[in-house]
């Protein structure tokens, strides 16, 4: 599957391969309509968009369609696939990944992105299908290309070429299963691994390591200065005699040795960290 293509769009792109070809191997897509292929001169895989585009032509007449490729792509169809789609060359080669996205472009002409939004019923997303691909049912009575449909008839049932090959509860299965796939949490990856972030919710602040750093209390740096500051108060106090200094002086030398060891103490990391400083 082409790498552009989401896993929903993916999961209902192999489910309508198998459908209108019968298989979803590498095979697939060189089918053309009622598996002529091999009358081709060379695999459609192997022939450029505009070679195909051109062959389809004669198909029409020869085969009694001119659908090709694994979603059973009509001349009309790529025409209009080209002009929507300024990209395609006619260079460009028919190979599985070039047909799987115009598979999904297909997809998104008829509203799947819609559909995975919520903003398209199920029943009105597998009508729009049916539109697109024959060979899948409609999921509720409607009126068809020709008349009135029943739930689970082709879109296209009375004209004598198309007839649904599925039944609808396998096709409501299947929408269903894209939905899950489509709607499934994205991942957010970092080098550690992958965590799942609902689409539209904040991405969550990545954890704070936990500190290899002691505590406080283990801390052997915090008692020295501890120590130290108390012992150089008290020497202060004893070798300056301070009784006999005016009560001012005295508070003023003791603030500045207090203060000078508090500052040492609360500068170390351990301290800032338990006092949330940091």
């Amino acid at each position: 599957m082409h790498k552009t293509v989401p896993p929903g769009a993916a999961i209902l792109l192999d489910f309508i391969r198998e459908t209108e070809v019968g298989r979803k191997d590498r095979a697939s897509y060189d089918v053309i309509y009622a598996n002529r292929q091999k009358r081709l001169k060379q695999p459609l895989t192997t022939m450029t968009f505009g070679e195909v585009v051109d062959a389809q032509r004669s198909w029409s007449k020869g085969h009694g369609s001119s659908a090709a490729g694994a979603y059973q792509f009509m001349r009309a169809t790529l025409i209009g696939l080209a002009r929507e789609m300024p990209s395609i060359e006619g260079t460009d080669i028919f190979g599985p990944d070039l047909q799987d996205w115009l598979g999904y472009h297909l997809l998104k002409r008829r509203g799947y992105r819609e559909f995975v939004a919520g903003e398209l019923s199920l029943v009105e997303f597998g009508r729009r299908l049916a539109q697109e691909w024959a060979s899948l049912p409609v999921l509720a009575d409607t009126r068809g290309s020709q008349h009135e449909v029943r739930r689970g008839q082709s879109y296209y049932a009375g004209d004598g070429l198309n007839k649904a090959l599925v039944k609808p509860e396998t096709v409501e299965a299947v929408l269903r299963n894209v939905l899950t796939a489509a709607r499934r949490p994205a991942m957010l990856e970092d080098e550690e691994g992958a965590a799942p972030v609902m689409p539209g919710e904040p991405v969550p602040a990545p954890m704070r390591p936990a500190s290899k750093r002691k505590a406080v209390a283990r801390s052997g740096r915090f008692w020295t200065w501890l120590l130290t500051a108390g012992g150089s108060i008290v020497t202060g106090l004893k070798e300056l005699n301070l009784v006999t200094l005016d009560w001012r002086v005295q508070f003023v030398i003791l603030a500045v040795i207090v203060g000078f060891a508090a500052y040492a103490i609360s500068s170390m990391p351990v301290v800032r960290e338990a006092l949330g400083l940091e």
